[in-house]
């Protein structure tokens, strides 16, 4: 695939600015009390400790928006939605739909490579009980639009539970696009929207792959797949 050498080196500088942003000290405080405290299954591992910036392909046709980093997740690897649970779902749902060249997802040297696909999420920094609070959120708001704005051929976005799918649906129209047909949450929802010059993008709102819907069968591993199935039948189709 093409790769937009603007796009590549837009989200190189988004990455930046992520990795160095001070916007929420609160949060920045804890993440880094965290990381020093460490988990026990974890005291021999360095952890990030930082904001955690998007992560997979600068051409990406297909962007995931999930919540924000886990404690001991993300913010221990220092990638998106690798380290714990949700990753362990979501990097299989990918493999099997050909986002991703292996299902296995350990840390940043592990070799993973996502094609087509790039996650992110509504906040870059893990907050306290996996909560985070609006004014936290809008802080992190333009790092999600301005990536939105960098995905020229984006057509598919994919809401990772309630608040990743708000968050994606405020991106697209903060950077231009139109809704033409909007959808209530629920998990295979679809809204699409519009823009001038740019492809028709579809939002498929889906359950987050977290322990607790994970668990519960609340989310099954064929309702994320039928998730990244439809996602490549509005690529291909």
């Amino acid at each position: 695939m093409r790769r937009d050498p603007n796009a590549v080196e837009t989200l190189a500088s988004l990455e930046a600015r992520v990795i160095a942003c001070e916007r929420c000290p609160e949060l920045r405080a804890y993440c880094a009390e965290v990381a020093r405290v460490k988990r026990r299954a974890y005291r021999g591992q360095d952890y990030w400790g930082r904001p955690v910036p998007a992560f997979g392909d600068p051409a990406a046709r297909v962007l995931l928006v999930g919540l924000a980093p886990g404690a001991h997740g993300s913010n221990r690897t220092g990638r998106m939605f690798t380290g714990d649970a949700s990753g362990v779902w979501l990097y299989r749902a990918l493999f099997r739909a050909g986002f991703a060249n292996q299902a296995d997802q350990r840390n940043r040297d592990d070799g993973l490579v996502l094609e087509d696909a790039l996650i992110t999420a509504a906040l870059r920094c893990a907050p306290p009980g996996n909560k985070p609070e609006p004014a936290q959120l809008e802080r992190c708001f333009p790092y999600l639009r301005a990536e939105v704005e960098a995905l020229g051929d984006l057509r598919v976005v994919v809401g990772l539970g309630a608040i990743g799918t708000r968050a994606a649906a405020a991106a697209l129209s903060a950077a231009g696009y139109d809704p033409v047909a909007r959808t209530p949450f629920a998990h295979g929802a679809e809204s699409r929207y519009e823009r001038a010059g740019r492809p028709r993008a579809t939002l498929i709102a889906s359950y987050h792959p977290s322990r607790q819907n994970t668990n519960t069968g609340v989310l099954t591993e064929p309702m994320l797949d039928a998730i990244f199935t439809r996602a490549r039948s509005l690529l291909t189709g």
